[in-house]
């Protein structure tokens, strides 16, 4: 068995398709989202990337409707469904086959009341559990069968192969503030998303060695027609390619965490007071080489309206006290769930 544990970004992106998709029980959908979360990274790790499609992977990464794929995933050939659940009982062979039993192969997903952490349990094949479930001998009255082959002999389905614990490598999710590697003058992005490698491809369709960050730049972000910081950190890669805002792409070893992460417009606290007013971020003088912050606290004056690039320029016309810091003394203001 293999255990799943989803971190924030994919309980957001999860539960965000599912209400996209208007899903009739949320709670349901969003557990199955998981569950085919689960079941990615385990392909993702153990099998080649070339012999297995996650049909859904659009419709989950990015919160988009889903696709009316008949089944969630294809491995070596095979149609893969995989069914996520709390109760062991939706994985006795009878309920399988009722729930689904025109695919190849199902994969039980076992998952705790918190949705913190789900056991892949194993997988079994649909005519296995179809001649479990007709099979009419007398079984023990206290003991039920529940098909399940162990996980890593998946792999047998497929050619002898070596590929094993092939997981890339990547310090990035989305959210984070980045930099060009050793940029002299470096502008900050926003990670977007992180593409798996089979989707790679850079400027005109050439493949990238290694993975890929997706970057958007806040500069394209402000001209967007939602205040974009409002939006979780998962939901980026759905709100920009529904507005087409442009995306970057780089290898992932091409980029660094930004020192000074904080660009026009952002509202931040100073941690070392009790009860820390709001601030934005007015400009960084020398930008996110610099270690300083220049803001202005929103008691003072209402910023809405005013264009992140021309804070510093409204500051100054109208008179509003701008204070700066070092950033090491400022912390972003949390988004309110």
């Amino acid at each position: 068995m293999y255990r799943y544990t989803p971190d924030d970004i994919d309980h957001e992106r999860a539960d965000h398709q599912a209400v996209i998709q208007g899903a009739d029980d949320r709670d349901a959908k969003r557990i199955g989202n998981l569950g085919e979360l689960a079941f990615e990274q385990f392909c993702r790790e153990y099998l080649p990337v070339e012999m297995w499609e996650w049909k859904n992977e659009d419709a989950i990464r990015r919160c988009n409707p889903e696709s009316f794929s008949g089944h969630d995933f294809e491995v070596f050939g095979y149609e893969v469904d995989v069914k996520s659940s709390r109760d062991v009982s939706a994985f006795l062979p009878e309920s399988l086959v009722e729930r689904d039993p025109d695919d190849d192969i199902v994969v039980m997903v076992w998952h705790r009341d918190d949705e913190d952490s789900l056991m892949l349990l194993g997988w079994e094949r649909l005519a296995t559990l179809k001649s479990k479930a007709e099979y009419s001998g007398e079984s023990p009255a206290k003991l039920d069968h529940l098909a399940a082959r162990p996980m890593n002999e998946l792999l047998d389905l497929g050619p002898n192969t070596a590929h094993m614990n092939q997981k890339p490598e990547n310090p990035f999710q989305p959210g984070d503030r980045v930099v060009k590697a050793e940029d002299e003058d470096p502008s900050i992005g926003v990670v977007v998303e992180v593409l798996p490698p089979e989707k790679n491809t850079g400027a005109f369709g050439q493949e990238i060695d290694g993975e890929v960050v997706s970057v958007a730049f806040p500069s394209s972000l402000d001209k967007g027609p939602a205040d974009w910081r409002e939006y979780h950190p998962a939901i980026l890669a759905s709100y920009c390619v529904d507005t087409d805002i442009k995306l970057w792409k780089y290898k992932h070893e091409n980029l660094e965490f930004a020192a000074n992460p904080y660009v026009p417009g952002d509202r931040v606290i100073k941690t070392s007071h009790d009860d820390p007013d709001t601030a934005v971020v007015v400009e960084t003088p020398n930008g996110p080489t610099g270690d300083d912050v220049t803001v202005a606290y929103l008691n003072a004056f209402d910023d809405e309206g005013v264009w992140p690039g021309k804070l510093a320029e409204h500051c100054e016309e109208n008179g509003i006290k701008c204070y700066t810091y070092e950033h090491s003394q400022l912390e972003f203001l949390q988004r309110v769930e």
